[in-house]
């Protein structure tokens, strides 16, 4: 691949620090004070806790410095003039429209009208497209809360969040969106949804207490202090101190880098460019030919001029463009039926050239729902109850398994909505709830009453209620959370028998081990205690608990995903895994989805090697690279980027704000219809409705197979625009009279650019296109198969067609028969072709009869022909004249051998690939 054949060639010569500005990290702010204390914040801020800003005019120079608190979309150029540029950007389009000006100037008004409107259309619906697919910005700033709760001099009222200004104290709780970013300096049972920022389903816990870590770069999921625009509080309530507004926060990285990415051309585009290219250097080579020899002969130049310029003009196929549209938007309907929505349409064809699918974890490859699937207590052992989905398991059910379970229960703030019928909350205790099901328990919440809670936070790590059943004398404790935490509470455990026993030191070790071996398998690990009595919500909590045991649990793989990873690899497709998991989690979940991890050394990247690597070097660990670990948007931009530059063609699968850039910077964006946000679909190329991977594999299918369906047409279209030329240039080259009059090419052009060319944009996908490579950015559609297909038709439909004509004439003068035999041997020669450019190697005894569209064309054109020879009215036009039974026959059967002969070809191909000694040939 040479430099200029890649357009992305540029990114490896350069280091990780040539990145745009806009990829830098834009968190400095919130990593820098996610580490003061409340009171080195306040200082730092100039503010007041209690009171907020005093001062209007600091206000007002804050303001004058940072700028409103709202993100500021460049003023785009106006529809109009982005319309018009849609005329002038494409190589092919400029061909036509010089064709059309031509075809007026020399008084084809009809070609000329033709030709403008087929350019009309087609830029018009790929103008809507593009017009429809440029909304992302739009729909991210509509997650930018618009109001925020301010305290200034001591009063509290709603404004506009535009008015936040760094150091303002601002307060929020259930449904609200944190208007900027803040450090929370008060905090109540206090849980924010960060997913739309980092990805992650859980909502996450946040506290006031600063963030100690040694890590110079903490990730955003980490600083529990701080809160960030746009994300959505789910419980509880707090105060923070606004320390990052409009582009200083995460959320405007997140669109500074959305705002300066811009939409790679697909491989179709590219190739159409390349193709426009071609034709026209082709037309202006006959032109220049056929006028010399005509010159040579000793005809006038300026007629000479002018049969050439017709001839090139006639050659482009002008109806090329609306044919690759209107195929395309087939497809686009053919998609939907199987829940994937395209955006553009180019999209649909470059989903066959993808050859790298990164994709999302959760809900993706995973069901986006948690579940539990294993369950262990201390006389267990070393073994453990694996619980499988619509399995019963009533009758393991035992003393010690029922205090897991019940205290699970318990201590669970899982709640059933009736508008939704499901329960809602977090997923871990909603998977606990959904679990009693399972062993024919109910849920008992309503048979207690919760006296006191401990909630669950990132420093305690466990969370405790007290509850009784109408006797507060008889209260219970029931606790859950990481295992070591919850270890160090307790001094008893429950054996077999619900009996409390002494636990040993040993059967400590012996816990941690399991809870071990368990997380190796991806499994989220919970851990239960349970106890008599009440605990002080001041003091440092329960203790001298008695240890229940381990749940384990996940977020199952989709059932049908292990089948389409193995059917990607089969077709040359790279399936990579980027997740915020932690390296063993994420390997665990891709050996459970089907994906080859041969050395975990190689195979796993985090996000701190990306950001130890250049792009050079980025894109040279990812040709053994199948998991991305502990990684962030910045760090996704970054794997797309590294992908395209070594010529892949990339699609990325995303749902979440922070998923948008690179979803719009890969060559197919890939979003979630259910559980994707509106930023990420607006993004997207194409959205699938199930949030299924599988859909990718149809999808993908669909789009090899409009390519080859655009190759097969354009293979009929150029051997038969070939053939008509090289017959009227021999005609001129022998100083013979011309063998086809004017309308009768008229006829044939329409035959070529009409319905059966455009039948053959909708063959049905072949199934196995899948079992080849995908094809590479810089191939041509004009591959030399193609070429070849091209002389071999045009060559045999010249000669067939130069037979005729030669037998016929014999005076030198051209008759109504001579030309009537002429025209009818070459319409026949072209039904004959089409059928052939059906399948680049299959027969039509494989192919059947099972293109409708196609079958009606043929036989719509050949009764077209037929009424041209015998009805009178259209005699007149198109001069000709009755032909015999015997003419049509010897028509037919010397027009037939361009399609025998192909037949023989495909014949000779299937062996050749059959061979145990020859590679399947993937070239078309």
């Amino acid at each position: 691949m040479t430099a200029n054949e890649n357009p992305f060639e540029n990114e490896l010569t350069g280091s990780s620090e040539s990145a745009p500005p806009a990829l830098e990290s834009k968190t400095g702010e919130s990593l820098k004070y996610c580490k003061y204390t409340v009171d080195q914040v306040i200082e730092e801020f100039q503010t007041d806790g209690l009171k907020g800003l005093c001062n209007s005019q600091d206000i007002v120079y804050r303001r004058s410095v940072h700028g409103p608190n709202e993100m500021e979309v460049e003023e785009e150029e106006s529809l109009f003039s982005k319309f018009l540029s849609s005329f002038y950007s494409d190589p092919l389009i400029l061909l036509l429209m010089g064709s059309a000006v031509i075809s007026f100037l020399m008084s084809n008004i009809d070609d000329a009208i033709s030709i403008t409107m087929a350019i009309t259309i087609v830029v018009t619906v790929g103008f809507v497209q593009e017009y429809r697919s440029e909304k992302s910005l739009e729909a991210l700033n509509k997650l930018v809360p618009a109001e925020a709760h301010l305290t200034r001099n001591g009063n509290t009222e709603t404004v506009l969040a535009a008015n936040l200004v760094p150091g303002d104290l601002v307060d929020f709780s259930v449904g609200d969106r944190i208007p900027a970013d803040v450090r929370i300096i008060h905090s109540s049972h206090l849980t924010i949804d960060e997913s739309n920022l980092t990805g992650e389903n859980l909502p996450v816990s946040k506290d006031s207490k600063p963030v100690e870590s040694d890590d110079p770069n903490i990730p955003l999921n980490q600083r529990s202090c701080i809160g960030f625009m746009g994300t959505l509080v789910r419980d509880g309530n707090g105060k923070g101190i606004v320390i990052g507004t409009a582009k200083n926060t995460a959320f405007g990285s997140v669109f500074e880098m959305m705002s300066s990415i811009e939409k790679p051309k697909t491989p179709l585009q590219q190739a159409m460019d390349k193709l426009g290219k071609d034709l026209s250097a082709f037309s202006f080579g006959i032109i220049g030919l056929i006028c010399l020899v005509g010159v040579f002969q000793g005809r006038p130049w300026l007629e000479m001029f002018q049969i050439s310029v017709s001839l090139a003009v006639a050659a482009i196929p002008e109806g090329l463009p609306i044919i690759v549209t209107v195929t395309l938007a087939l497809g686009v309907l053919r998609m939907a039926k199987q829940r994937a929505i395209v955006k553009r349409l180019p999209s649909v064809e470059t989903l066959g050239s993808v050859n790298v699918i990164c994709s999302d974890k959760t809900g993706t490859l995973t069901q986006n729902h948690m579940t539990v699937n294993r369950l262990w207590t201390v006389d267990m052992g070393d073994e453990f109850l694996k619980i499988e989905q619509g399995e019963s398991y009533a009758n393991y059910l035992k003393p010690d398994t029922l205090k897991v379970l019940q205290t699970g229960n318990i201590v669970n703030n899982a709640k059933y909505s009736n508008e939704k019928e499901k329960y809602i909350g977090n997923p871990t205790d909603i998977a606990i709830i959904e679990s009693l099901e399972k062993f024919d328990l109910q849920d008992i919440r309503a048979t207690k009453e919760r006296m006191l809670e401990i909630p669950f936070s990132s420093s305690k790590k466990y969370q405790a209620v007290s509850v009784h059943s109408g006797d507060k004398s008889k209260s219970e404790i029931f606790v859950k959370g990481a295992l070591n935490k919850v270890l160090e509470r307790c001094s008893r455990y429950y054996n077999a028998e619900g009996i409390a026993t002494p636990l040993t030191d040993e059967l400590k070790k012996r816990s941690l081990q399991m809870a071990d071996t368990l997380a190796s398998s991806g499994l989220r690990i919970l851990s239960f205690a349970h106890d008599k009595g009440n605990f002080e919500e001041t003091g440092d909590g329960p203790s001298d608990m008695i240890f229940c045991g381990l749940l384990g649990m996940n977020d199952p793989p989709r059932p049908s995903v292990s089948k389409s990873i193995l059917k990607f690899m089969r077709g040359g497709v790279h399936i990579i895994m980027i997740t915020g998991d932690s390296e063993s989690t994420a390997v665990a979940v891709a050996k459970q989805v089907g994906m080859v991890i041969d050395n975990s050394k190689y195979a796993v990247l985090s996000g701190d090697d990306i950001d130890a690597m250049s792009t050079e070097q980025l894109a040279q660990a990812i040709s053994h690279c199948s998991v991305f670990a502990r990684t962030t948007p910045k760090h996704k931009v970054s794997i797309v980027r590294a992908l395209q530059a070594r010529g892949d063609i990339v699609a990325m699968t995303g749902d979440g704000v922070n998923d948008a850039p690179a979803l719009k910077l890969a060559d197919i964006g890939i979003a979630m219809g259910n559980m994707g946000t509106d930023v990420a679909k607006e993004a997207a190329d194409m959205v699938l409705t199930d949030d299924d991977f599988s859909t990718i594999l149809s999808a993908i299918q669909e789009g090899k197979g409009i390519f080859y369906n655009i190759q097969n047409f354009l293979t009929f279209q150029l051997s038969t625009s070939i053939a008509a030329l090289s017959l009227i240039a021999l005609s001129t080259a022998f100083n013979l009279p011309n063998p086809l009059n004017a309308m009768q090419i008229l006829w044939i052009n329409i035959i070529m650019d009409g319905p059966p060319a455009q039948s053959l944009g909708v063959e049905p996908v072949d199934k196995a296109v899948m079992n080849k490579p995908p094809r590479k950015r810089n191939d041509k559609i004009l591959t030399s198969k193609v070429i070849q297909r091209v002389i071999q038709s045009s060559f045999i439909i010249v000669c067939g067609t130069l037979y005729v004509y030669m037998h016929e004439i014999k005076d030198n003068e051209v008759t109504a028969r001579d030309t009537t035999m002429t025209f009818t041997c070459f319409v026949f020669f072209d039904m004959f072709n089409a059928l052939t450019t059906r399948h680049h190697s299959k027969s039509i005894a494989e192919l059947g009869w099972s293109n409708t569209m196609f079958n009606f064309s043929v036989a719509a054109s050949i009764l077209g022909q037929l009424g041209a020879i015998y009805i009178p009215f259209l005699q007149s036009i198109f001069q000709t004249e009755p032909l015999s039974l015997k003419d049509l026959v010897h028509l037919l059967l010397l027009s037939s051998s361009v399609w025998i002969v192909d037949e023989l070809r495909k014949l000779y191909v299937r062996r050749r690939d059959a061979s145990p000694y020859n590679g399947y040939s993937m070239a078309v």
